[in-house]
């Protein structure tokens, strides 16, 4: 059965930590359930035609990367931004989800505009928030828990029409201070959870796909898959983040 077509954006500069995987899991697990997925690798400067994407993939960068691809995409903003209320579903991780926001105040205090996407804003921190991390997602009819790897100076502060992807149980999130970790509205979801996040996290995994085929038109119901591997190293990042001896690790430089 055909399946959703995936858009990798600037996949030899946005792959931090392990970024790719993403990318990845999805093309296997979307093979698991029977769908053939095309992914199309959006290089810097190419012209997009995001009308015939699905499914937007956006992993981390450093800053030469993430300045590049706020210029190359506010070229496309005003149809980015009528896909995402149209329903296309993007996944954003790290420097890409900040991208999404407003703006993002460097430590000099120079502003750099965001894609204005979603209203959320970021501001640089004086230390790297570093480590595990295990949120709570409550978006579902049955929650679930996120596990990833963390690794931002950021501090991103979420305003009104959007929702946090989850609730830090463990770990710092968007700043630290409010429990709050990644952004979600409508089908777009961004992330500072790294590691990569869809292999230790398949529910999130199928919940994209799923959703990318409802935007697309195509009636399917996703059949449950052996993820008796995947859970297994999900449990073992909760047992040992969750654990009463576990240690935050403080905030590096």
């Amino acid at each position: 059965m055909r399946g959703p077509t995936i858009y990798h954006l600037y996949p030899g500069h946005l792959n931090l930590y392990g970024d790719r995987g993403n990318i990845i899991a999805l093309q296997q697990r979307a093979r698991w359930h029977g769908l053939e997925t095309e992914v199309v690798a959006v290089q810097p400067g190419s012209r997009v035609d995001f009308a015939a994407c699905d499914l937007l993939f956006m992993g981390g960068g450093d800053e030469t990367a993430q300045k590049m691809a706020c210029r190359h995409l506010k070229e496309h903003r005003h149809a980015l931004l009528d896909c995402i209320n149209r329903g296309m579903v993007i996944l954003a991780i790290g420097s890409s989800y900040q991208l999404l926001g407003r703006y993002y105040t460097a430590a000099s205090g120079e502003q750099y505009p965001g894609l204005e996407l979603l209203n959320f804003y970021t501001e640089a921190g004086t230390a790297r928030m570093i480590g595990d991390i295990v949120t709570r997602c409550d978006f579902l009819r049955v929650p679930h828990t996120l596990v990833g790897f963390e690794n931002h100076a950021g501090r991103t502060y979420l305003g009104k029409g959007v929702r946090p992807l989850g609730t830090v149980l463990r770990g710092y999130g968007n700043n630290g201070a409010d429990r709050t970790e990644g952004v979600l509205y409508r089908n777009v979801a961004g992330s500072y959870l790294h590691g990569s996040l869809l292999p230790k996290n398949p529910w999130l995994a199928d919940w994209l796909l799923q959703r990318a085929l409802r935007y697309r038109g195509i009636a399917c119901r996703l059949p449950e898959l052996d993820d008796s591997i995947e859970n297994q190293a999900h449990r073992f990042i909760l047992k040992c983040c969750l654990s009463p001896f576990y240690r935050r690790p403080s905030p590096g430089l």
